[in-house]
């Protein structure tokens, strides 16, 4: 179902952002940033959404699309890699996806290819929802980046958003069983780990993206946070789960932690 949903959206994904009716209601520009002491350099995305308009995290969940980057324009660039803020839980008609509303900024680091100027230019695929979805493709106009050392507050800002690492969050184990089911794989996870507040939500990644994975029923049982998922290769065949590259994100009332790995319990 949900891969039949993924192909048709983004089938429409072929009009640049000017040409779709919906253009109103996003904006979407890079913003320059600075330069690392290891080389690298900081720019972001910036989207600035319309009152009641949202758009998608990494995994979004059954009901999103998540965003598909391109840099195949810019000069000197190796590397670009996002660095995810802290996304929120958003229900509708009794989906649930994860996102953000109103604005984002979304850093990136880049790593040049050689020495000298760096220009970014690309193209952002990405969906907007409100009372329907739209899929839109936003070009990123090229920039070159600056020389300059000193951080830009609303990108250093957002990077201070992101996730808690395991270890700053307090998590004491975490452990993942599986149980195979036909061409499914069932997964249990156990996070012992403080209460983040709120409605706790575990998010379950594979470095895989042909896997399909289910949203996680998460429960939490004392000190140990609980989620059980579904997973399954799109293509058919056997899915062999490599627990080492699973990414667990918990998603709290005002705090996120991400989790790289899950020992077998």
């Amino acid at each position: 179902m949900k891969s039949l949903l993924l192909s048709a959206l983004l089938s429409l994904f072929a009009a640049p952002l000017a040409a779709n009716p919906y253009a109103d209601n996003v904006s979407v520009r890079l913003l320059p940033g600075w330069q690392l002491p290891d080389g690298a350099h900081m720019a972001a995305i910036e989207v600035t959404l319309a009152e009641g308009w949202k758009t998608y995290w990494r995994a979004p969940g059954d009901a999103g699309v998540p965003p598909v980057f391109s840099w195949a324009g810019s000069d000197n660039v190796r590397a670009v890699q996002v660095v995810w803020p802290r996304p929120e839980v958003f229900w509708q008609n009794g989906m649930r996806s994860i996102g953000y509303s109103k604005h984002l900024v979304l850093p990136l680091r880049i790593e040049p290819g050689a020495q000298g100027p760096v220009h970014l230019d690309g193209s952002l695929q990405m969906g907007i929802c409100s009372d329907i979805c739209v899929p839109l493709v936003v070009d990123l106009q090229d920039l070159r980046l600056p020389d300059s050392t000193r951080p830009v507050p609303a990108i250093a800002a957002a990077m201070a958003d992101r996730p808690y690492s395991g270890a700053e969050a307090g998590v004491r184990r975490v452990s993942c069983s599986v149980q195979p089911d036909g061409r499914k794989v069932r997964l249990r996870t156990e996070i012992e780990m403080p209460a983040l507040g709120g409605a706790e939500v575990v998010v379950v990644e594979t470095a895989d993206p042909s896997v399909w994975v289910s949203e996680s029923e998460t429960r939490r049982e004392g000190p140990r946070l609980i989620a059980e998922t579904e997973l399954q290769a799109m293509r058919g065949g056997v899915l062999m789960l490599d627990r080492s590259a699973l990414r667990l994100t918990v998603l709290g009332g005002s705090r996120a932690v991400d989790i790289r790995g899950c020992p077998a319990g």
